[in-house]
Order: C-alpha cells, then structure tokens, then sequence
C-alpha cells in the first residue's frame, strides 16, 4: 500500500536536466506526459540530424514539454519558434519549460496539429517526433499542412518509430515530391523533406 507521502512524491513535478545538440535544459514534466523522467531515443536522434539556421522560424509539431522546441529556440536565437500539442498539460509544461530555461523566442499554444496555429503564419522548419500510434488520418492532415505552412524551400524533419519507415517514405514522396532518410537507428528513422 502507497502511504501519503509517496502519493505526494508522485504528484511533484518531475525535474532533470539534459543536453540536446550541445544546448543545456532544464526540464519538467509529469506522469502521463511522453517520456517524463528522460529525452527519449527518438528526440535525440531526430535533433542530432536537424541543420538549423541562426535565423530560422520553427514549428515543433506535437511538442509535449518541449525538448525539440526548445532545443531549436537555443539553436535559432534570431528566429521564432512555435510548439503546439493537442495535450493541455503538454502546453502547460512546455510554456513552464520555456520559462524555466529562459527563451524569450518561444512559445508554446495549445492546437490540434495546425488547427489553432495562425493561416498566415509560416515556417522554415517543422520538426515533429511522431507519435506511432498517430493513425493515418491525423498524420495525413499533419503532412498536407505542413507542405502548405513550409516557406519555400522549408524544410520538414520527422522521427518515427521504424515500423512506420516505409509509411512515411510514400507519403513524403507523394505529398513533398521528395524524401531522404537521414539516418536508421535499431529503432527509429529520422527522415526529411523539403518544399520546393
């Protein structure tokens, strides 16, 4: 039996610190958030393989607390960046998180995929660690919308599970019209696509 104290400890936000792209971040997070004690695989891989400019405009597409987002806010500190979730507590922790780590080039809002993000506003990279259990449906409309919200020559970084490789390989070839896959890990892919 878990006594009050414990109940206490696990209701206590989760605090660590990590190193992304050479970037320190002070992070926290909660139970029920993807990966709350750690960066995950998938995250470092991705921002391993993501070339970003001084000056870029970002979009971190499914943020949760935001260590991609905040990664390329460190990265691009003449640029913008926006990071959306569809999750309440996600925003709430990543907008903490911007805070906490100083970033006054971030923000986090919270939108279900583009839906709530600005029409006009666009980007000129849109990084996402895909969920794998996203379904077609929602990652088609993901795909489609971020071609249309990519500046010319934007270009869009994804990291999916590697049981979802040949899946979004075809749909980057056909929505993009292009596809390179940056590198396989034992369990991820990272891939990129450009607006041309």
């Amino acid at each position: 039996m878990i006594d009050q104290s414990q109940l206490a400890s696990l209701r206590r936000p989760i605090s660590f610190q990590a190193e992304l792209a050479g970037q320190p971040l002070h992070l926290n997070s909660t139970w029920g958030l993807f990966s709350p004690r750690e960066i995950d695989d998938g995250t470092r891989l991705l921002i391993e393989h993501m070339e970003v400019a001084p000056e870029a405009d970002c979009l971190d597409l499914g943020c949760g607390y935001g260590p991609i987002g905040l990664t390329l806010a460190r990265l691009a500190p003449k640029g913008r960046v926006l990071m959306v979730d569809k999750d309440f507590v996600a925003v709430e922790f990543a907008r903490k998180n911007i805070a906490r780590n100083g970033l006054h080039n971030a923000e986090a809002l919270l939108s279900n995929g583009f839906d709530q993000i600005e029409p006009k506003r666009r980007f000129d990279l849109i990084a996402s660690n895909i969920p794998a259990k996203v379904g077609k449906e929602l990652l088609t409309l993901w795909l489609y919308d971020a071609l249309a919200r990519l500046n010319s020559g934007g270009a869009l970084y994804v990291v999916t599970i590697n049981g979802l490789r040949q899946f979004i390989k075809r749909y980057l070839e056909d929505i993009f019209g292009n596809y390179d896959k940056l590198k396989q890990g034992a369990h991820y892919t990272v891939a990129l696509a450009y607006r041309r």
